[in-house]
């Protein structure tokens, strides 16, 4: 005759199976509970998310309108800022929302939709980093077959390999992440659903899921970061056969932009995805990520532009358009006003009037243009 579970046994189950309850939403609980601070927040991630697209479709718009920049270098960069304001889009709104309200509740499938979004902006940008690295090698290194070599055809088949990367990545992740069982409590101590909060909270026991999407993470980090290093290795070999000083620094500072970008990148993320965790906590996570979620995406225009005097000289001239246009614009509203014509009409026949009673027909005021004028206007 089997025992009877004592009433301690019952409740250590009961215990356990609510532990183990099955999530189906989870909580983010963002920054911050103090209201105060909440509003200083949310003014600064709304300027900064603004100044983001701003800056990335101004530099996507700006590279199509001037023929100058019609290269492969601004066109791979085009790609970069497009993937920067989407990457700032999928993020930084929940955070403003998570400001507001203090603590935001996400479906699972909402979850799982912004992972796999925000993987395939973070993986192809690995990607397009490392092709625009390969990019500036050939530039540097034969810069007269660049042309050839560089052809649109290249340049596309390139990108569609970026984002290809990017998006078998991002499936990978997701599938291998959210087949992991998830158990209570549901709150996610981040401020948008990432994977270091997302495998605290898992309670699966299938490690070859968490092994393979680690290895498939450094394993991306670290080939488009061998083939960005290859890459300024045979670029500095290339430099250093620049006879002149002048020359070195002139063909390096091509180069100076987008190494910028890539070490700010790339130690984020590896900070981020490869560092051991008992050495981190979450804040420290929560800053990391902002850095390079939310600050790198807004300081890609800026690092490509201020020293760059081909986008300067195109912002000039779009700048220069923008004010012709404007005035263009008044004036011919100002004649298709019918009050205006009608100034202009009284004002030239009250001019007629005087110089034929004055016997001034030959003076500058009374000769025959401005009657010619005046027609245009009455045919208006």
């Amino acid at each position: 005759m089997p025992l009877s579970p004592s009433p301690n046994q019952a409740m250590v189950e009961s215990v356990a199976g609510q532990n183990h309850t099955t999530v189906t939403e989870f909580i983010l609980i963002g920054f911050t509970d103090n209201p105060k601070l909440g509003v200083i927040l949310f003014l600064v991630f709304l300027s900064f998310y603004l100044i983001t697209l701003l800056g990335n479709m101004g530099m996507v718009l700006l590279i199509r309108l001037d023929s100058r920049l019609n290269t492969p270098m601004y066109f791979f960069l085009s790609h970069l800022s497009l993937l920067d304001a989407c990457y700032s889009s999928v993020i930084i709104p929940q955070i403003l929302v998570t400001l507001v309200i203090g603590r935001m509740s996400v479906s699972y499938n909402s979850c799982a939709t912004q992972f796999f979004f925000f993987t395939i902006c973070a993986t192809t940008e690995c990607f397009l980093l490392a092709v625009m690295a390969y990019d500036r090698y050939v530039a540097i290194s034969s810069p007269l077959l660049y042309s050839s070599a560089m052809t649109l055809g290249t340049r596309w088949g390139l990108v569609a390999g970026a984002y290809s990367g990017g998006l078998s990545g991002a499936i990978l992740r997701t599938v291998c992440t959210f087949t992991l069982s998830f158990c209570g409590p549901n709150q996610i101590n981040f401020f948008f659903c990432d994977l270091p909060p997302l495998l605290e909270l898992s309670c699966s026991d299938s490690p070859t899921s968490q092994i393979l999407i680690l290895f498939y993470g450094s394993f991306v980090i670290f080939v488009n970061a061998l083939v960005i290093l290859v890459s300024y290795l045979f670029i500095i070999r290339a430099i250093l056969h620049v006879k002149s000083v002048g020359g070195r620094a002139k063909t390096f500072s091509t180069c100076a932009s987008h190494l910028t970008v890539v070490m700010l990148f790339f130690g984020t993320l590896t900070f981020m995805y490869m560092s051991s965790n008992s050495n981190k906590s979450l804040e420290e996570d929560k800053v990391v990520s902002v850095f390079y979620t939310v600050i790198i995406p807004m300081l890609n225009p800026l690092i490509y532009s201020l020293r760059n005097k081909e986008v300067k000289a195109a912002f000039r001239k779009v700048i220069s358009k923008l004010q012709v246009s404007q005035k263009m614009w008044f004036w011919i509203s100002v004649l298709q006003d019918k009050k205006w014509v009608r100034w202009f009409t009284l004002k030239g026949v009250f001019s007629a009037v005087v110089c034929s009673l004055g016997g001034k027909e030959d003076s500058k005021a009374c000769r025959t243009p401005s009657s010619g004028s005046v027609k245009g206007l009455e045919r208006n």
